[in-house]
């Protein structure tokens, strides 16, 4: 088993990642998916909202993306080793190509319906559920083990500089060409992607015996529950999607009814945690090194619940922007080190499947959204970030007999 602790003694400078072709399309690839991602989440939101007037409705188009990840994960990991992942990666990013230019067309012609968008959704969610053990799985191969940190962190620091700009050129397009201009701009960056992809050397060597789907799938399953790190990995991604991230999707609730802020205030106040994320990526890609990455990993998580706590109690919008500031520099030693962790703990020809299952574990978001919102319901909203966080902090501490092997 290779060891995480024996890999990238010292920090790698970004231009030694950025040297290698192939890792600069695959970074264009993943700026697109992610940018398109925040892009539409926006768009689509305020527009089911125009045309439905149900937030919950906007809150379902949300989660319909993590259903795949739960539900196919673990297959699109197995999946992904039977086929040339060049071929998959087009075929993911041709699939969202062609429902964000459908999606353009049928508002262009005024025929638009949520449904619609609710088919879009769920098939961009299959690309991003297959983005694990397909796209960052390639990223991981041409930048070598050494450098799978340093990768991973500008690939999350372009996920959290998108999460920044996105919702605002969403805005902005809906405001200024409808929904239609959109889609039709996702469709235009998505060409881009296929054009990197079309020009990606990476080619990986195909198994002699490739076997079913299912029993790889099981094959993962068992490596997991007999390696300690990777058990350690899935759970705290498990205590993270459960208890952590879902409370973020309560910053206007509690913008507006707590810290009384109007709606610059309260778009101010939810680009903080992306602003911290951005600034924490860039941070380590600059100085991580091997023997941090556990510390990152577990104690971004607790850092993360300890300042979400911290917002939610807290009853002035300058402290609690600076602990959403605090909470998203810990979140993203997580986001980091998630992938980079299961990368270096995993036997080659398994990496795939196990990133697959690690999807999984990503999906289950949808049970802490509903844990909270039933929370948020009998106590109030920032009464349910603190104890939803702190349910995590908790969660954290009865798992340590697992993560401590990754410190």
């Amino acid at each position: 088993m290779p060891d995480a602790g024996a890999a990238q003694p010292r920090g790698v400078p970004l231009h030694a990642v950025f040297a290698v072709p192939d890792f600069r399309r695959l970074w264009v690839i993943g700026l697109v998916i992610f940018g398109v991602r925040w892009l539409e989440t926006t768009a689509v939101g305020i527009f089911v909202y125009q045309e439905q007037g149900s937030a919950l409705l906007v809150a379902f188009m949300m989660l319909l993306r993590l259903v795949p990840m739960a539900l196919l994960g673990a297959f699109l990991g197995a999946w992904a080793e039977r086929v040339e992942r060049r071929t998959a990666l087009l075929i993911m990013v041709i699939g969202s190509f062609g429902a964000s230019l459908a999606l353009g067309v049928l508002a262009l012609a005024e025929a638009l319906q949520v449904w619609h968008l609710a088919l879009a959704i769920l098939i961009n969610g299959v690309s991003w559920a297959a983005d694990n053990p397909v796209r960052r799985m390639m990223l991981g191969q041409v930048v070598g083990a050494d450098r799978m940190s340093t990768a991973m962190s500008v690939d999350v620091g372009t996920n959290n500089a998108s999460r920044m700009l996105g919702p605002v050129l969403g805005g902005l397009l809906l405001a200024t060409t409808g929904i239609a201009g959109a889609f039709l701009l996702s469709a235009l960056c998505y060409l881009l992607a296929i054009a990197a992809a079309l020009r990606l050397n990476y080619r990986n060597d195909m198994p002699a015996s490739a076997g079913s789907v299912l029993s790889r799938v099981t094959a993962g399953i068992t490596l997991v529950l007999a390696e300690r790190r990777l058990m350690a990995v899935m759970l705290i991604t498990l205590i993270y999607n459960i208890f952590a991230w879902p409370t973020m999707s309560m910053i206007p609730v509690i913008g507006q009814d707590r810290l009384m802020l109007g709606p610059q205030g309260v778009g101010v106040l939810t680009s903080m945690d992306g602003i911290g994320a951005f600034f924490g990526a860039v941070i380590i890609a600059w100085y991580a090194r091997s023997t941090h990455y556990g510390h990152l990993f577990v104690g971004g998580v607790a850092s993360y619940c300890a300042m979400m706590v911290l917002f939610a109690l807290l009853p002035h919008a300058l402290p609690s922007g600076s602990a959403l500031l605090l909470a998203g520099l810990g979140g993203s030693g997580f986001s980091i080190m998630q992938t980079t962790l299961v990368f270096l703990a995993t036997p080659p020809e398994m990496r795939s499947r196990v990133l697959g299952l690690l999807s999984v574990c990503i999906g289950v978001g949808p049970l802490g959204f509903v844990h909270l919102g039933l929370l948020a319901d009998a106590i109030g909203a920032h009464h349910a970030v603190a104890l939803s966080a702190a349910e995590g902090l908790l969660a954290l501490w009865l798992t340590r007999r697992w993560w401590r092997s990754l410190l």
